[in-house]
């Protein structure tokens, strides 16, 4: 081996050396910084004329599992979304109130004092103790409508905020791979900025589960489980949507006022597939909704069932009492729940609670017929109480006549929702399984979230030993390149030396 030829090995070995160290420092440096892969600077040989004369150093790159990013991506969706479904369910659940408190308990506590009355109809602080519980409940009612018009409100904000985090991710990955693509060209590296692509990669999978189909020539495709070719070069952003004040009436779809999210200019609310997006759509158009239908289902038939039997004493801000039979988006029952009060009249004259408020004919809507105890009838008269505790808290309107059933199809304000609550019959039991439906959802919610968080973080566990840095290696690789380098350093003095020694034959 000729000394040329030594010193042209040792010069690129310590050439190599040097750039490994170089990232081996920088995958130290960057152990905690979030998204950052360790990165390995690979040696080509170069070989000229089949004699070996030294080595060449690739560009740093790294290793990542794309298959494995993508399972991390549909587990950070479904993690993400079920956050965001527990967090806006938590109001609705707490508005249904503690134990005791809820519409159910005070339902049942509702009819314990008409139960306490009917022993004793004469007693004023009795019939004050019912217009009392019957507050407490129309209260409650009120207090969960206003949760979930809050949290309704909360869902469609959310929507709004995802479109303009959507985009902004959507313009860097854009801006990202305008800096890659001329690099990648070049051959030079471009593993750090793939790592901050990935990052903002990241950001888009918790909205909208996405899987990122990398390019031959360094460029990137997002593809969405809904089908959806997500585009990079939309200087405004591809998505959007509109900011909107719900209320109970409003709904999304032909006919409704609020917006849907749009590619461009083609709608793709139904295209969503997992994540926050997807989730918030669910919450305003579909989940809560329907919670304020079924809501709004019991506190009319509350106030219907008194009323057939001759007691007013719930009804709407305007004294109405809705029709039961008729249309749940054309009679007056949207968002009754929120208006129900304890009518004005039994507010004034608590005694009401057990003489009437009304005559009722006989079969008006399948009751029989009652006539008011007068203000100077029987202070003993009982024939009221009777009716409410075996006809509006019973299961039947009059005997061998049920009531009809709780209205579960056709619901919300488009008309296109339906109810699980099919088994119910009388007030009590649909008031129960309201609120154990009601409030069981946010409990389901923070379940499903932490299944998909332990997914996550054992994929992530899985991603970081195969791609992340570690530090003990790491450590234990410099000690090595730092071996390595000395022997090359060794190598090239003694190379040095031999010239030296050369030189000074020949002077």
């Amino acid at each position: 081996m000729s000394l040329d030829l030594a010193l042209s090995i040792a010069r690129s070995g310590l050439s190599h050396v040097n750039r490994q160290l170089a990232q081996t420092a920088s995958n130290i440096s960057n152990a905690g910084t979030a998204g950052y892969t360790r990165k390995e600077v690979q040696g080509q040989s170069v070989v000229a004329g089949a004699v070996l004369s030294g080595v060449r150093s690739a560009e740093s790159a790294r290793a990542v599992d794309t298959a494995l990013v993508t399972e991390m991506n549909l587990a950070r969706a479904r993690s993400a979304a079920s956050t965001a479904r527990a967090g806006i369910l938590e109001g609705v659940e707490t508005a249904h109130g503690a134990t005791g408190d809820s519409i159910g308990d005070l339902t049942a506590a509702l009819g314990d004092a008409f139960v306490s009355l009917r022993d004793d109809p004469s007693d004023p602080l009795l019939q004050a103790r019912i217009v009392d519980a019957a507050d407490d409940l129309a209260e409650r009612y009120n207090t969960v409508s206003t949760a979930i018009g809050t949290a309704r409100q909360a869902a469609q904000d959310g929507m709004v905020k995802d479109v303009e985090t959507l985009n902004d991710a959507l313009r860097r990955i854009s801006d990202l791979t305008d800096q890659i693509l001329p690099l990648r060209a070049r051959g030079a590296s471009t593993a750090d900025l793939e790592d901050q692509r990935d990052q903002a990669v990241v950001t888009i999978a918790s909205i909208m589960q996405v899987r990122a189909l990398p390019q031959p020539d360094g460029g990137i495709t997002l593809i969405t489980s809904g089908g959806l070719n997500l585009p990079l070069r939309s200087a405004e952003g591809p998505f959007s949507t509109d900011p909107m004040l719900v209320g109970p009436q409003a709904y999304y779809g032909t006919g409704g006022t609020l917006p849907g999210i749009r590619l461009g200019n083609t709608d793709v609310t139904a295209r969503l597939g997992e994540g926050t997006l997807a989730a918030y759509v669910s919450l305003r158009d579909r989940e809560l909704p329907l919670a304020q239908a079924e809501l709004d289902i019991s506190a009319a038939s509350l106030a219907s069932r008194f009323d057939r039997q001759g007691l007013r004493l719930f009804t709407g801000a305007a004294e109405e009492v809705p029709d039961p039979s008729s249309d749940y988006k054309t009679g007056n029952w949207i968002g009754f729940a929120g208006s129900l009060r304890v009518n004005t009249d039994v507010e004034k004259s608590p005694r009401l609670v057990r003489d009437g408020t009304h005559s009722v004919a006989s079969g008006a809507g399948g009751a029989t017929a009652f006539t008011p105890n007068g203000a100077t009838g029987p202070a003993d008269f009982t024939t009221l109480l009777d009716r409410v505790l075996n006809q509006t808290f019973g299961t039947e309107v009059t005997a061998g006549t049920s009531h009809p059933s709780f209205a579960t199809l056709s619901l919300g304000p488009a008309g296109n929702l339906s109810s699980s609550l099919r088994s119910a019959r009388s007030l009590g039991d649909y008031a129960s399984q309201l609120v154990a439906t009601q409030t069981a959802v946010r409990a389901e919610a923070e379940e499903a979230g932490k299944m998909s968080g332990d997914l996550l973080a054992a994929l992530e566990s899985r991603f970081s030993a195969q791609s992340g840095v570690d530090m003990d290696k790491e450590l234990a690789a410099m000690i090595s390149l730092q071996t390595t380098y000395s022997a090359n350093a060794r190598l090239l003095s003694a190379v040095q030396g031999m010239y030296d020694t050369l030189f000074q034959a020949v002077r």
